[in-house]
């Protein structure tokens, strides 16, 4: 497919600048693949969906204060840097992106704030990308404890076009957070509360954990109309046993396999054994980018936020809905000022 066929206009008075006060009062969109038909219903309604044999496979990955500011050593110009993974801990290496790249070079010393912590640049990868040295006397718990300490929440700034709050802290998480790494959240995960999951786990509904660290390429713009030619970035991701477990059973019941967030269905489609069940992963890494036409093995149910024009993540949501559908689906959303983005509205395809 062309990149041209996932435009909308899309007006951006619709892009949610804030979260819902209570997670679950969100507006959910249920899209049924099979009848094609459309309903408007309340987050909380996401009960009534899903019961026995049925399980929910969340992301558990934790977002990090990745964005930090700095300045340059000898001139003191300010500097941003977002932390995008650590790439080796005893050497302290990390990939990052800094702004504004055209003065940050190889050799040069960044500082943050009046803290310990220090940076080497050793060595360009693309443009915006470096690779940085921490200089820091103590160890990486007390080196973390800073990077959280004088970090910020990393929120798409530049779509959401507000200042960071301390209530983003909180709010750009998932109830269910647990592993470290990401720097971008499963969005569709941050509409449960414990209340609506206690009440479907009570109808018989799974909920199992699979760990994906969300990276900036999840955002990333693409830039050839040839969807084919896209490269994604490699995200690190971990299936548990356990997990496999649970959701092999539900497909052996022939219940439903609900990835919670494009994240998750990415986990569960790229760990798929020849019998179409799903196999334990430990400290893999996959680029996979779903657009249609894509082959689905074990997700039969996703819910996932409303997401921005020509962005992956609507093009996942094609791919499993149907691009026809969903674009009408979209259409629907924007007629009925549906909120979009990270703190928007969810939809639940079936």
């Amino acid at each position: 497919m062309k990149l041209s066929e996932f435009k909308l206009d899309l007006p951006h008075s619709l892009i949610a600048m804030h979260p819902y006060e209570q997670r679950d009062s969100s507006r959910m969109m249920v899209v049924n693949r099979k009848t094609k038909k459309i309903e408007h219903k309340m987050f909380k309604d996401i009960v009534d969906y899903f019961g026995e044999n049925d399980t929910m496979v969340v992301n558990n990955t934790k977002v990090f204060p990745a964005r930090l500011y700095g300045s340059k050593e000898k001139t003191g110009a300010k500097i941003e840097v977002f932390l995008l993974r650590e790439l080796n801990r005893e050497m302290r290496l990390w990939d990052v992106l800094v702004d504004p790249a055209r003065k940050i070079r190889v050799g040069n010393k960044l500082y943050f704030g009046d803290s310990d912590l220090v940076a080497e640049v050793i060595d360009n990868t693309t443009s915006r990308g470096r690779t940085i040295r921490f200089l820091f006397d103590g160890s990486h718990e007390e080196m973390m404890k800073t990077i959280h300490e004088l970090g910020e929440t990393p929120l798409p700034i530049d779509i959401i076009k507000r200042p960071v709050t301390e209530d983003d802290r909180e709010r750009y998480q998932t109830i269910f957070a647990e592993n470290e790494g990401a720097v971008a959240a499963p969005t569709a995960g941050m509409h449960f509360t414990r209340n609506v999951q206690r009440r479907m786990e009570l109808k018989g509904t799974n909920f199992c954990p699979i760990t994906l660290h969300i990276g900036i390429g999840t955002f990333r713009q693409v830039d050839v109309e040839d969807l084919t030619k896209h490269k994604t970035d490699s995200e690190n991701f971990f299936i548990p046993e356990s997990t496999c477990d649970i959701v092999n059973n539900s497909i052996d019941k022939e219940g439903r396999i609900c990835a919670i967030g494009t994240t998750a269905m990415k986990a569960i489609e790229s760990s798929v054994s020849a019998s179409n069940h799903l196999k334990p992963v430990n400290n893999g890494w996959t680029d996979k980018f779903i657009f249609p036409p894509f082959d689905f093995k074990i997700t039969n149910a996703l819910l996932t936020n409303l997401h921005l024009p020509e962005s992956i993540l609507l093009m996942t949501a094609c791919a499993f809905g149907g691009h026809e559908l969903i674009m009408q689906a979209y259409n629907e959303a924007i007629k009925e000022k549906y909120k979009f983005f990270t703190y928007g509205d969810v939809m639940l395809i079936l």
